[in-house]
């Protein structure tokens, strides 16, 4: 395959909520294109975005593929991507690198919690935004309906540029109001569009939304305005170009039909990419940050500029090892290139380069600045970093991916298996940046944490089909804190005589509690060498074991300080150890009269939500002992601000998904430790006596 200059690319992302037809619209796009012979299906696993085993079992894309194709004599990388939020890590590093979103929408349902999540996304990328709606010929369609949820979602700059002639079963004829034709299909049956003049029964609407059209373009540029008040219309390619200037600068999202299991609408929508979605060359300069400069600097898609290209995502393959998708923003790739890791300085030599046609490789001479692609075997370069030529130090800014918050143990299944779980969980790391890995030293627990339970799952497939190891869950354990209500003294007394030199130490140890977060201090009062000087590091060691140990439930003690003022001392027996020992038994003592507490970790935790669910995620939170610090109204959502303990956060993620259909979005950090309720407390120190016995 010959390289593609950057003015003949148009590099589109397709996305939305899961279940609405973006993996059926790439293969319909790509059928229409000759890439393939044939519509695959997602119940029979037969489609070429969807290929892996984990994908076709679950009939869900759960992760992005690249597929290329040429309409019109232009080349259209087409990146599906998944619908399930659990994999929105994939979604948002394919929209990171497009030049145009494709929102696909379920007319049978309208806007779901994925259309506002993307939405979000692509306001964050600044990205050209297309909607498709999808399944017009299937039951309870209801076009009218959804786009007036488009508009109420997302502003008055959403606007249809067609509508169906009639909707549900038997559906083919689009009207398009840009174009001003009837646009027939013979469902099934590609190189099946056939334009003709529109019927006087839907003439009238055509033109009210042409109307709307010229008007809502017009709107957008200043020259196209004055030019609409003078003639009173605007020509097919003023708008054209009108619509392409108003994406680049998010004025304007227009609204496509499509019914691709039939494809009804591809060849159009086809058209649609080539004609209005920008090029590389329009969408404009990259950038980049260069450190030698310290300083930001605009990458232009020049094929003649150095060469610089970052990896958008990574994968592995059995028999064929790490694969490395990219996008060129300058210069090219080819077989055979030397460039450097801009953030490791690591020489990386490019094997043979790929463009995708789903899970098929095919070679390419070399990749143009704009295009995407595809290499091998990479040494140490993953995703997110930027690959460029000698001497060349600028890095694309990083993809920012979701922030997992499902926080679970795994332990091995097989003893022995700790070191292949680690190895196999940052392998899988590199892959996925969307979840974390984490080490909790205080328990030994392993933690990862994902963005919700299918994701889990995934990762945990992907362990033991890849990496051969098996591991289950267990719970994350709670770092409780002990501590004290009120302040105690008591002597420790160790005393052991046993033929030759004995054992003594006496000290007088006094306790205070200080003030939350304070920590553990230690200070003396002895006077008069009572207990001598030598001796007080060993009571220091004494206490602090003791506070690392705990007292009544074997957790760490807290916000506490211990006073040495008074002992005894033996001139022969005495001794660093047993002064230790001394130290250990006064804390213990002193402790149990100084009224002693549990406390436990407290979150802030801030929750946005569509406003109808408020009332129930409340009183979710309510129930879990949680504390509502306050609201804040934003357009249609509402940010619910509270503290929750831990222990509510366990199943707090199931629970907001199950009350609000994943409507709702959330965010968490530790604040601080509080007392816990006495018959709580009481309950985690009898767990944790039985524990121990």
């Amino acid at each position: 395959m010959q390289p593609v200059q950057p003015d003949q690319l148009r590099n589109i992302v397709i996305t939305g909520h899961s279940g609405s037809g973006k993996t059926i619209l790439a293969e319909s796009l790509a059928l229409s294109m000759n890439v393939t012979n044939r519509l695959g299906s997602i119940e029979d696993g037969t489609t070429l975005s969807d290929y892996s085993e984990d994908e076709i079992s679950r009939q869900h894309s759960l992760n992005s593929a690249l597929i290329q194709g040429t309409w019109n004599n232009r080349k259209i990388n087409i990146i599906d991507t998944p619908g399930l939020l659990d994999f929105h890590g994939d979604v948002k590093s394919a929209m990171r690198i497009a030049d145009t979103v494709l929102m696909t929408v379920n007319s049978s349902i309208g806007v779901e919690v994925g259309t506002d999540i993307i939405w979000d996304y692509t306001k964050e990328y600044y990205k050209p935004t297309m909607f498709a709606l999808t399944k017009l010929d299937a039951d309870r369609t209801n076009y009218t309906k959804t786009i007036q949820e488009l508009q109420d979602h997302f502003g008055s700059q959403v606007t249809p540029i067609q509508f169906p002639v009639e909707e549900g079963l038997g559906h083919h004829v689009i009207i398009d109001v840009l174009l001003m034709k009837q646009l027939e299909f013979n469902p099934d049956k590609p190189g099946n569009m056939s334009e003709s003049e529109i019927p006087d029964l839907y003439k009238k609407r055509a033109e009210e939304l042409h109307f709307k059209l010229v008007e809502a373009v017009a709107e957008t540029d200043e020259d196209l305005m004055n030019r609409y008040f003078d003639i009173g219309n605007l020509t097919e390619d003023e708008l054209r170009a009108g619509i392409k200037s108003a994406l680049l600068t998010r004025t304007f999202f227009p609204v496509f039909c499509v019914s691709p299991l039939h494809l009804i609408g591809s060849e159009r929508l086809l058209n649609a990419i080539v004609n209005i979605c920008p090029s590389p060359i329009e969408r404009g300069p990259e950038q980049a940050y260069c450190a030698s400069k310290k300083d930001e600097k605009l990458l232009e898609p020049d094929t003649e500029g150095p060469t610089v290209a970052f990896i958008f995502k990574t994968m592995s393959e059995p028999r064929v090892g790490e694969i490395s998708f990219l996008r060129v923003y300058s210069g090219h790739i080819e077989t055979g290139h030397e460039l450097i890791d801009a953030q490791t300085g690591q020489l990386e030599k490019i094997g043979q380069v790929y463009t995708m046609e789903g899970q098929k490789k095919v070679p390419v001479e070399k990749l143009l600045a704009g295009d995407i692609g595809m290499v091998v075997k990479l040494k140490d370069s993953h995703t997110n970093d930027t690959l460029a030529d000698k001497g060349t130090d600028c890095r694309i800014t990083p993809i920012i991916f979701p922030e997992p918050l499902l926080a679970t143990a795994i332990e091995p299944a097989a003893q022995g298996d700790e070191e292949k779980i680690s190895s196999g969980l940052h392998h899988l790391l590199e892959e996925d940046p969307s979840f974390a890995i984490e080490h909790d030293t205080e328990f030994n627990q392993t933690i990862i944490k994902t963005l919700g339970e299918t994701h889990l799952d995934a990762i945990m497939n992907r362990l033991e089909s890849k990496f051969g190891v098996s591991v289950t869950r267990s719970t994350v354990k709670i770092p409780y804190r002990e501590s004290i209500r009120s302040s105690a003294s008591s002597q420790g007394k160790y005393k052991k005589q046993s033929g030759g030199r004995g054992q003594y130490g006496d000290v007088w140890i006094r306790i205070e509690p200080t003030e939350r977060n304070s920590g553990f201090s230690f200070a003396s009062e002895v006077v008069g060498g009572v207990v001598p000087t030598r001796y007080l590091p060993a009571v220091e060691k004494g206490l602090r074991e003791s506070v690392s140990n705990g007292v009544i439930s074997g957790y760490p003690v807290v916000d506490l300080k211990a006073v040495v003022y008074d002992g005894s001392y033996h001139p022969v027996d005495s001794s660093e150890f047993a002064f230790k020992i001394a130290a250990n038994m006064a804390f213990k003592a002193a402790f149990e009269k100084a009224k002693p507490l549990l406390l436990e970790p407290y979150y802030s935790l801030s929750v946005k939500t569509p406003e109808q669910y408020t009332g129930e995620i409340v009183g979710e939170i309510s129930g879990k002992r949680g504390k509502i610090i306050g609201m804040d109204a934003d357009a249609r959502f509402q940010t619910i601000n509270a503290q929750i303990p831990q222990s509510s956060l366990r199943d707090f993620h199931q629970q907001l998904v199950r009350l609000t259909q994943s409507r709702a979005r959330y965010t968490y950090a530790f604040s601080h430790y509080e007392e816990m309720p006495h018959d709580i407390a009481n309950q985690i120190i009898a767990a944790k006596a039985e524990d121990k016995s």
